[in-house]
């Protein structure tokens, strides 16, 4: 970890915080459905990646047809049907995550988890008013507007020194073969949870059981899943703090809006100096990305739902680690499966 901001690290955090709150404050001022995608794409593609190039801006674009197109096609046709939905959303689920073991891809991979994840989880509640087509037009719009937000910031906020690339990490197939069946295994038991039971309100504990798995092995899960659990501790924390300072002015946009850039542009840092990656600080603005984006209205605060938010995502994230431990102890049983940092 480092100890000092470099001037490419104040850049990116003015990038992270700008781009989040002006997603937040569009979706807000247009009261466009769905507001959470506009204000936590922005802090995704502005936090997990330093740099605005073609391939991540392809990625990206990818990330938006793809699961708007599993969304539409595979779970419109048999979301009704239990039993052929799980198997094709566990194939779409291997698929991704072996997009981002590979590492080329590992982007797309990532953003069409997350995409997809969220759009699943509000489809499987069609009948009770969430229209699946709404839904799908939201999440392309709102990665269209980070995609914008993130020019916007690259253009206004530079890197002053040229970044030195991320070098690659070599595994072997029984790695990637350990990774794609773990990962796959716990999202697809989260989906079957969170299809099964009726937990609409709970959009951030699915969203922690998906964004754990990032590090794609039982390792970087736990050290992953702990440092979420601190990170919405503390970003619960810091947004109930923001809602008893504003009070009754909670439902005035601008102030809404500032607040949202003070809390990010702080916990920024602890994010950059971590390493940019999805560590506690990742936690902590991501904490605010959906609790600001989907419980801070004019007609409804945020204490309810950071309080609500934490329990159910410590929940989520125990059991997933419970899960995880089982599937990889079971994997590296076989030589074929054995991940390359058994020991």
């Amino acid at each position: 970890m480092k100890t000092q901001l470099s001037e490419n690290d104040v850049q990116q955090m003015l990038r992270i915080a700008s781009g989040a709150t002006l997603g937040f404050t569009i979706s807000k001022a247009m009261d466009w459905p769905n507001p959470i995608f506009f204000t936590l794409y922005p802090i995704l593609l502005l936090g997990l990646v330093a740099v605005l190039n073609g391939h991540i801006i392809r990625q990206f674009l990818a990330a938006t047809v793809f699961p708007a197109m599993v969304v539409l096609v595979v779970y419109g046709l048999f979301g009704t049907h239990p039993l052929l939905i799980t198997p094709l959303i566990a194939a779409t689920f291997a698929f991704l995550f072996w997009q981002m073991s590979k590492g080329t891809l590992f982007l797309f991979g990532a953003f069409s988890l997350v995409g997809l994840s969220l759009q699943l989880h509000f489809a499987s509640y069609s009948n009770d008013g969430i229209d699946i087509y709404p839904l799908v037009i939201s999440n392309i719009g709102a990665i269209l507007l980070a995609l914008g937000i993130a020019f916007a910031m690259h253009l206004i906020f530079p890197d002053r020194a040229t970044r030195t690339p991320t070098p690659k990490v070599s595994k072997d197939q029984a790695s990637i073969r350990h990774e794609v069946i773990l990962c796959s295994t716990v999202a697809t038991l989260s989906f079957a949870v969170f299809q099964t039971f009726d937990l609409v309100d709970s959009i951030s504990a699915q969203a922690a059981s998906i964004l754990i798995l990032f590090p794609l092995c039982w390792k970087g899960a736990t050290l992953s899943g702990w440092q979420r659990a601190i990170g919405t501790l503390i970003g619960c924390n810091l947004a109930l703090l923001a809602q008893l300072v504003l009070l009754n002015y909670s439902d005035t946009l601008f102030f809404a809006s500032f607040s949202l850039w003070i809390l990010v542009f702080f916990i920024s840092r602890q994010h950059v100096l971590n390493g940019g990656g999805a560590g506690t600080g990742f936690g902590v603005l991501t904490t605010f990305g959906i609790l600001y984006g989907q419980s801070l209205s004019p007609q409804q605060d945020i204490i309810y739902s950071a309080l609500y938010r934490f329990s159910s995502v410590a929940v989520a994230i125990a059991l997933s680690l419970c899960v995880i431990f089982v599937v990889h102890s079971l994997l590296n049983k076989h030589q074929s499966t054995r991940h390359h940092t058994f020991s």
